[in-house]
């Protein structure tokens, strides 16, 4: 409703709060206020509503707004609106990883870009399901048009009321790209759910998709420039070097893996898979794609082999897959498409492998390694065999430790034994399929170990120059 029964009084001051300058005024019978923390940031806004007074203008009884400010904010979208049209942008052509990464992001920043004032503030795990799983994440309906899932399907009642709490509080767009809102933006990728530091590459690649939907709302022309560029911060320093402490040396790697076998028949299945991410330092996604072409083996098993790795199927909630899967069927990570990436493979490995085919096969896709059912095998089957297996291998206090913890520690395991033996650090990056920063900023600890036998290796090059005889 539209008035010119306009009112605004003198500002009034509170000292125990924490804003203590607080703008007071009424349209109709409905009274409306906001807080300041400095007194020129209340005489400006005081100072806007008395001219649009002055105007003429009408004021909105609901909003408490004056007509131009009104029309401002319904023409000026916001940034949860444009939050989700970034992430239906991205989906088509974003792999089901990506997808879920996105959605993360902008769950993360979303509940700090929002105007001042907590009445009706959903409870904090359930707002955030309702932007990660139903604002966020897109379906495609009978009709084949791609619309976030809050549009498909009826959400519950909760869901419902958080979308629309932050439906009516995110801010503009132009208001978030203010540095003070950056800021807390910034501030909440920073640190995790459990409110501890992040890590450096989950705060490293929120901060490049909250980066890439800014320069999406330049492209829509909803700003003009970028504004993360205008803010000077940096992330919180955090060591994402591995504790060598808790990664298993070549022994226990090969005790680790005899446990495995034993675990009954189920063991005897991975114990392959689990050579596979020791010997050959292979994520587990790209395991579960390893066909039996992909594999050169010798006939002497003496021999060493080689991997032709090709595919990546990593697991993922089938709510992000185009397929419903609960896999995702992509390249290698960061790579072209059709690249492949060739890691030769020692005997022990050629050996498991070569056993590994004769018992089971191959699934009629050529995949090495399935499930009961023929589908992937998933993180929960073969972490709950480590789990069983780290039981028998380790002593009673190591097993209380983050010794091995993790299936993936045997990745490590494999890569520290190249770096160890004095394998050149691109020719590990590459076997390993990651870059070379990656793998001096995991991995520094091993890779400054062999300074001395680079300066052994330096000093004997001098002491041969210095005794070479001189020319005559």
């Amino acid at each position: 409703m539209l008035t010119f029964d306009v009112r605004i009084y003198a500002i009034e001051v509170r000292p125990d709060r924490r804003k203590p300058f607080r703008v007071r005024w009424s349209v109709g019978a409905k009274k409306h206020s906001k807080s300041y923390t400095l007194k020129a940031q209340a005489d400006g806004r005081r100072s806007e509503l008395m001219a649009a007074l002055r105007k003429g203008e009408q004021f909105d009884a609901e909003e408490g707004l004056p007509v131009s400010e009104q029309r401002t904010l319904l023409t000026t979208v916001s940034w949860y609106e444009h939050a989700r049209d970034y992430a239906q942008m991205k989906w088509p052509r974003a792999a089901a990883k990506h997808r879920a990464s996105i959605a993360d992001a902008l769950a993360t920043v979303t509940p700090s870009l929002i105007t001042a004032g907590m009445r009706g503030y959903p409870k904090p795990r359930v707002l955030r399901t309702a932007l990660y799983a139903w604002a966020f994440r897109m379906v495609r309906p009978e009709d084949g048009e791609l619309v976030p899932l809050m549009e498909a399907e009826a959400p519950p009642s909760e869901i419902a009321h958080a979308l629309a709490w932050i439906t009516k509080h995110s801010l503009p767009i132009t208001e978030a790209a203010k540095p003070e809102h950056l800021r807390k933006a910034l501030g909440a990728i920073s640190v995790t759910l459990a409110g501890k530091t992040a890590a450096e590459n989950t705060t490293r690649r929120k901060r490049m998709i909250l980066n890439n939907a800014f320069m999406y709302a330049i492209e829509r022309d909803h700003l003009d420039v970028n504004p993360l560029r205008r803010v000077d911060w940096q992330a919180p320093p955090t060591d994402d070097e591995i504790d060598f402490r808790y990664v298993p040396n070549p022994q226990l790697a090969k005790t680790l893996l005899a446990a495995v076998q034993a675990q009954g028949a189920r063991g005897e299945h991975l114990e392959a898979f689990f050579g596979c991410i020791y010997y050959a330092a292979m994520r587990p996604g790209e395991i579960a794609a390893l066909k039996n072409t992909d594999c050169v083996l010798p006939e002497d098993e003496d021999e060493w082999g080689e991997l032709i790795l090709a595919e990546n199927h990593p697991e993922v909630a089938s709510g992000w897959t185009d397929d419903g899967t609960p896999y995702d069927k992509r390249g290698l990570k960061r790579r072209a498409r059709k690249t492949t990436r060739p890691v030769p493979i020692p005997p022990a490995l050629v050996r498991l492998l070569k056993d590994h085919k004769k018992r089971y096969g191959a699934a009629p896709d050529g995949r090495l390694f399935r499930a009961a059912r023929g589908g992937r095998v998933r993180s929960t089957e073969y972490c709950e065999i480590w789990k069983e297996a780290r039981e028998q291998a380790l002593t009673p206090e190591d097993a209380k430790t983050p010794l091995a913890d993790v299936p993936y520690s045997l990745r490590h395991a494999g890569i520290s034994l190249w770096i160890k033996a004095g394998v050149e650090p691109p020719e590990v990056a590459r076997r390993a399929g990651h870059s070379l920063a990656v793998m001096y900023r995991v991995y520094a600890k091993i890779l400054r170990g062999r300074q001395t036998h680079a300066n052994h290796l330096i000093a004997v090059a001098l002491q041969d120059h210095e005794t070479e005889p001189e020319p005559s």
